[in-house]
């Protein structure tokens, strides 16, 4: 993003100038835009942030004082181009389907779609064709501009076109009489907002992707809709990487690889609820371990609390009231109503409230790996990513509020320890006080600086995210990065201002008196099964040594050499590795090629030379062939990568 301030005497300005002017001048002028240091950014500008507000090129300057050229390369920028995009596929389509009915066309992460009501028969067959008919467009060159228009104006245009989605807009979403903002390309106008590009020249690099059915509105009761979905970005190379990298998502779909590495199933029998097959439990439980060791370093306490508890536990804390739509619940024959906990902290609030704590105790760190349930629509389930049953590595801290910050700084270092050992880089998002939210404005500020302090501390860059927070306290959350560039939302550290007060949790503190405790949640991995999808996707089934559900598979030359085989087989067991054995009269290279699509870390050749030396071959599946060793030599060399989780 480059900037540009309007100094006078620097340009002859007059408030019916538009900014495209100013690039034109600017143009005109390439020692004064090099002196302004926005020779670079000159040709590829396609809008403006005015004083801090998107603003298309073809507005008049008025007062402004500061101006930052957006370019595609820029975030703002980009997001402005993708929705240009989505103008540009609907002209299109109305173009190839006279009659068809659009109705909104938003951007979206990665891209763009847009909902029509299509005349005839549309499959992705079809997208070719709807895609150079874009093309056609983009080499037109169409201005695109933007008119105020009298709503009454706006309504009686749709009415007659007869696009009932724009008229049912500008009528039931749209509140007041207030003038719209009209787009228009040549013969194709939308009603928008904006921000858009200053001409479909500018629209060169995008890619139509996929069909989706979706509701007019996300109701039920309408149309079903036809979604077309798009993608765009600033160059050819960006857009093959980003195409890239969904062939190589689908290759490491964690669905896929599951099945094929027998980690965890799904049955009819319990939708949503996955089922952990024997390789996937060893899988989980080194994910427990580890996190077990963590805690343990760092005076947590464990404890586990039943799956279900009387409907009456989940009104005090609130859940009954604003969390229902999303739980399950159970009858006893004695017509008690409990609910299955979709959440661990009521739990854990009854284990404190069991007995009086003082201040000498705290803080008191209370760690809980606790099965939940939450009720998600069919539709959304997705494989270990989003189910009904999870595992959740919560943990919830008990202190005084002058321990907030230490302990928020030691929640971090657990976070940065957990994700550094895993291979994810992250992001950190401080989330403030929303408008809705309870307790007041001293408890508020005390949480939020507290925060602020402990991320300042920690020392690594974060963002805030204004108003954010939970209406119970402020929060700060973790997005990793994944290997193929995505993020996931897993770590989240909450203070809560809302249980303690719900439920009287308060402790004695030196001046004898009672009170108020204070509350963290936290959790790192988040949800076990959806931080184990991620990780399959991650490593695309490879996992680390320490990892691996078998650590390695043993190959014998032929049948003759099934006893040094079982042998060795058992000295790695009995070291602690986990080991298998095809002990198959298979050829070799069979047995090497499911050996590896089995993606055990090491595979181990043995025949004669290894037999009469007392000697391994290892393969690994990233290093290949490596030399002959001693079975000993081996053990060491495989539990020293355990130990240290090598990557």
């Amino acid at each position: 993003m480059s900037h540009v301030t309007f100094p006078q005497g620097e340009f002859a300005l007059n408030g019916q100038q538009t900014f495209a002017d100013i690039l034109k001048s600017l143009r005109e002028d390439r020692e004064l835009a090099k002196k302004l240091g926005l020779n670079d950014a000159l040709d590829t500008t396609i809008a403006v942030l005015a004083d801090g507000v998107e603003t298309d090129l073809s507005t008049s300057i008025g007062n402004t004082d500061k101006v930052e050229l957006l370019t595609i390369g820029d975030e703002k920028g980009l997001f402005i181009y993708r929705h240009s995009m989505a103008h540009l596929m609907a002209q299109a389509l109305l173009r190839l389907r006279p009659g068809t009915k659009a109705s909104i066309g938003p951007v979206i992460k990665n891209g763009f779609y847009y909902d029509f009501d299509i005349v005839g028969e549309f499959g992705e067959s079809d997208l070719p064709e709807l895609q150079k008919e874009m093309d056609k467009i983009v080499k037109e060159g169409l201005p695109i501009l933007r008119e105020i228009w009298e709503k009454k104006d706006a309504i009686s245009y749709f009415e007659e076109k007869g696009d009932i989605y724009k008229v049912e807009i500008l009528n039931d979403i749209i509140k007041g009489d207030e003038p719209v903002t009209i787009y228009k390309q040549g013969e194709f106008l939308d009603l928008c907002r904006g921000v858009h590009v200053p001409n479909t020249k500018v629209l060169k690099v995008v890619k139509l992707q996929t069909l989706a059915g979706a509701y007019w509105r996300g109701d039920e009761k309408n149309k079903m809709l036809t979604r077309i979905y798009g993608t765009a970005f600033a160059t050819k190379d960006e857009l093959k990487t980003y195409l890239d990298n969904i062939e190589e998502a689908k290759k490491r779909d964690h669905r896929k690889l599951g099945k094929e590495l027998k980690l965890f199933g799904f049955h009819e029998e319990g939708p949503g609820l996955p089922f952990w097959y024997p390789n996937g439990m060893i899988l989980k439980n080194q994910m427990l371990n580890f996190m077990r060791e963590q805690l343990d370093e760092r005076d947590y306490i464990e404890i586990e609390t039943p799956m279900m508890l009387k409907t009456s536990l989940w009104e005090t804390s609130g859940h009954m009231e604003n969390y229902q739509e999303n739980m399950f619940f159970s009858s006893t024959k004695e017509n008690e109503v409990f609910a299955i906990k979709p959440m661990n902290c009521p739990g854990g609030i009854l284990w404190y409230n069991s007995e009086p704590h003082s201040y000498r105790e705290l803080p008191i760190r209370l760690a809980e790996f606790g099965l939940v349930h939450r009720y998600e629509r069919s539709g959304q389930l997705n494989g270990l990513i989003r189910v009904r049953g999870f595992t959740q590595d919560d943990a919830h801290v008990f202190m005084t509020p002058e321990q907030i910050e230490d302990e928020i700084v030691n929640a971090m270092n657990l976070i940065d320890k957990t994700y550094a050992t895993y291979g994810f880089a992250y992001n950190i998002e401080f989330s403030t006080r929303p408008e809705k939210s309870i307790g007041s404005d001293e408890m508020w500020d005390l949480a939020q600086e507290s925060l602020r302090g402990a991320l300042d501390r920690f020392g690594k860059a974060y963002t805030i995210n204004e108003g954010d927070g939970a209406f119970y306290g402020p929060k700060i959350d973790y997005h990793l990065t994944d290997a193929l560039g995505r993020t996931h939302q897993c770590a989240t550290i909450q203070l809560d201002m809302n249980l303690p007060d719900r439920f009287n949790m308060t402790y004695t503190g030196s001046d004898g008196a009672e009170h108020k405790v204070v509350m963290i949640h936290r959790t790192i991995y988040g949800s076990l099964e959806r931080f184990a999808g991620i990780l399959v996707e991650h490593f695309a089934g490879k996992f680390p040594v320490w990892l691996a559900p078998v650590q390695v598979k043993i190959l014998t030359v032929s049948e003759k050499f099934n006893d040094y085989g079982f042998k060795v087989k058992e000295i790695l067991r009995k070291s602690g590795i986990r080991v298998e054995i095809d002990k198959s009269d298979e050829k070799l290279g069979y047995k090497i090629r499911q050996a590896t699509m089995a993606k055990s870390p090491y595979i181990i050749v043995l025949g004669e030379k290894e037999e009469s030396d007392n000697s391994v071959s290892p393969r690994h599946y990233h290093r290949g062939e490596e030399v002959t060793l001693s079975i000993d030599d081996f053990i060491k060399q495989v539990k020293e990568e355990i130990e240290n989780k090598v990557q």
